[in-house]
């Protein structure tokens, strides 16, 4: 609506706080939904929602192997301190 409307007005902002009005949501909400539908047809940059997605499940994938390792780390050091403390025989 915004996209075929914009020509009609004298800018981006007019036209956006005139719709708004229209639709029943706030100037920066429909300002926002904007720039992601210009990210999404490419008229922008920035990351579609499908690859803000893929990127959310590849963190989440990181972030258990990094945990384990974490956890590994600590249990050597905790075993190579034993070692170290334990009494010659």
């Amino acid at each position: 609506m915004v996209f075929d409307q914009e020509r009609e007005y004298s800018s981006k902002w007019a036209c956006i706080e005139s719709i708004a009005g229209k639709v029943g949501c706030s100037s920066q909400t429909l300002k926002s939904w904007v720039a992601k539908a210009e990210v999404e047809l490419g008229r922008r940059q920035g990351l579609t929602q499908s690859e803000q997605d893929r990127l959310k499940a590849l963190e989440r994938e990181n972030k258990e192997p990094r945990r384990a390792n974490e956890i590994l780390c600590k249990v050597s050091a905790y075993f190579a301190q034993a070692e170290l403390d334990r009494r010659p025989k």
